[in-house]
């Protein structure tokens, strides 16, 4: 599992706590991005992350209302709650809501570890060839974060490249903005030209030539599945 960068959606807003089990994730090899709100982390849906690990009482959207938008996105993908209220009724909504494991606050940082790295070897196995998609005939490893074609060989993309191919792959057959690529890939927060997400295009295109991308014009992109 030390060959996979497992990346992790932490959604906690007391600071000094996320800032916390960052640093403890991070010992692992995993990659962290953290968010205070739910409605921020819910922008986020498609950023190829492996794991979920959500505080319930958030300010706004609760770890409820969040939980619901990940399982209705992303049926899949594990999500480890975490709170300080009442524990056993947490704990059976929770589950009955999709989630795969339960902490109570306060826990030791290194319990969180070990959970979610039970559950990451769980859900993903090694991380070897786990989570493929395919699209016209080229394999997207999701855990890896590589791509091949049909004859096994390895296409060489770069973050942004992989990043913008996998949010149009995972909605194939959905037009998406030049403002929406970026607020995923980029973050909400870039400031620049639109025309990033054109650039990225066009190299995509450049390397895989049998993908089906399309031009929606007014709309934006799209992968043809």
């Amino acid at each position: 599992m030390n060959d996979t960068v497992f990346k992790i959606n932490l959604v906690e807003d007391e600071e000094s706590l996320a800032s916390i089990l960052k640093a403890y994730l991070e010992k692992e090899g995993w990659s962290v991005s953290i968010f205070r709100t739910g409605e921020e982390a819910a922008k986020y849906m498609h950023n190829g992350v492996h794991l979920w690990i959500l505080d319930i009482m958030l300010p706004g959207m609760s770890g409820y209302e969040l939980i619901k938008k990940i399982k209705n996105n992303h049926s899949e993908k594990p999500v480890i709650f975490i709170s300080a209220r009442d524990q056993d009724l947490d704990k059976i909504i929770g589950l009955e809501m999709g989630s795969d494991d339960y902490l109570a606050k306060p826990f030791l940082p290194k319990e969180l570890v070990i959970r979610a790295r039970k559950l990451l070897h769980r859900v993903y196995g090694g991380g070897i060839h786990e989570n493929l998609l395919v699209i016209s005939k080229y394999k997207i490893d999701v855990v890896r974060r590589k791509v091949f074609d049909d004859e096994e060989n390895s296409i060489d993309l770069t973050a942004k490249e992989f990043d913008v191919l996998l949010f149009l792959v995972e909605n194939a057959n959905v037009a998406k903005s030049r403002r929406e690529i970026l607020e995923e890939v980029w973050g909400k927060d870039y400031v620049g030209s639109d025309r990033a997400v054109d650039d990225v295009v066009r190299r995509i295109r450049k390397k895989l030539g049998r993908l089906s991308l399309e031009t929606v014009y007014g709309s934006g992109y799209r992968v043809v599945s």
